[in-house]
């Protein structure tokens, strides 16, 4: 348990208690006092009292108090002294302490159990069982959220998170990377459901705006329940490397978005390159200059209409048709006919996709 909440609790009240106060560890080593220089300390005695004891007892002038029942003890308080005011002040030092230690193990154990969830380091029949025993809602709606810094100077992603989403209670934020970090948002109602993507902007938004910070937002599918955690994660982890491919100017990829880019990122690149030379003729596409692959973006782009794309590119119509002979010349596809531009369509994609891959073009 992090020492700095004893620590904390033992420094708010150290200008109300007029004695010193502090915590050991079962070896008898001050890990936190309200006199500083005596952190790290070993109390001479203690060690050896505790083990034979366990219980209230007095040494070296400190009344000593275990912290949590007997047999499960990791802590004890001291309080300067052997009067009444040290045996009250020692009762509210092991309330305070105890309920801090309490909550901090429950926090600890529901993030490892929902980080265990979405890395299926867990069976699927402990996932009911362990939800009852540390009271998480089985279900309900969640989505999972994987944040993706690209740089994070001396920030710590994880403390950005949770400084964004406080109540522990409904948002898990748990680190899976030195650079990724997953939210899992429970959606308290069905409207919610329609807003993930905007979720996903306001994070992007925030970070960028108050920390100056780049990252990428992969959101998974809405889940209803714990062990549907996974597959939403791994949908935001393939959302984000197909992003990387084919929608490189977005910082939020939604995996319910990817359309034809999510098929083409599942399959081997030696079905790709059959694709490929079964289309085109060797060097077809590689002989279109860029001002012709402009073309044919904007063309796509406003749904294989001539004169709209023509407006859009300020030519004449004339000059787009004949563009567009050209490249029915070359590539044998004629973008003007449905079953054409959705084949060439595709085929730039799997060209983007092999190129993206290592020792690839």
């Amino acid at each position: 348990m992090s020492n700095r909440l004893f620590q904390s609790v033992v420094h708010q009240m150290k200008d109300e208690v007029n004695r010193v106060i502090g915590v050991v560890d079962v070896d008898g080593i001050i890990i936190a006092c309200s006199e500083l220089n005596r952190i790290g300390e070993v109390i001479e005695g203690v060690k050896e009292e505790l083990f034979y004891t366990g219980e209230t007892f007095l040494s070296s002038g400190y009344l000593f108090r275990p912290v949590g029942a007997y047999g499960k003890t990791e802590y004890y308080v001291f309080v300067e002294g052997d009067d009444n005011e040290a045996k009250f002040v020692s009762g509210l030092l092991c309330i305070s302490f105890g309920q801090i230690k309490a909550l901090y193990d429950e926090k600890y154990d529901k993030s490892s159990f929902i980080k265990n969830i979405i890395l299926d380091n867990i069976l699927p029949s402990d996932i009911y069982v362990k939800s009852k025993e540390l009271h998480v809602s089985n279900d309900v709606d969640r989505v999972v959220l994987l944040v993706r810094f690209s740089n994070k100077g001396e920030l710590i992603p994880i403390d950005v998170l949770q400084n964004m989403y406080p109540d522990r209670n409904r948002d898990h934020v748990i680190s899976v990377g030195e650079n990724d970090v997953v939210l899992i948002h429970e959606l308290s109602s069905p409207q919610e459901r329609a807003q993930t993507e905007k979720l996903a902007r306001s994070i992007v938004d925030t970070i960028q705006s108050e920390f100056y910070l780049k990252v990428i937002v992969g959101l998974g599918t809405v889940v209803s329940t714990l062990k549907e955690l996974a597959r939403s994660y791994k949908e935001a982890q393939v959302a984000i490397e197909v992003g990387k491919v084919f929608d490189t100017e977005k910082s939020v990829v939604n995996y319910e978005n990817l359309g034809i880019g999510r098929l083409i990122y599942q399959l081997p690149t030696t079905l790709c390159d059959m694709f490929l030379n079964e289309v085109f003729k060797k060097g077809a596409l590689e002989s279109l200059d860029r001002e012709t692959l402009l073309t044919i973006q904007c063309f796509f782009e406003n749904n294989l209409n001539v004169s709209e794309t023509s407006r859009k590119l300020f030519v004449h119509r004339n000059t787009l048709v004949y563009r567009l002979e050209k490249i029915r010349k070359i590539t044998g596809l004629d973008l003007r006919e449905f079953e054409h531009a959705i084949t060439f369509k595709v085929a730039l994609m799997v060209k983007k996709y092999l190129s993206s891959k290592p020792g690839k073009f």
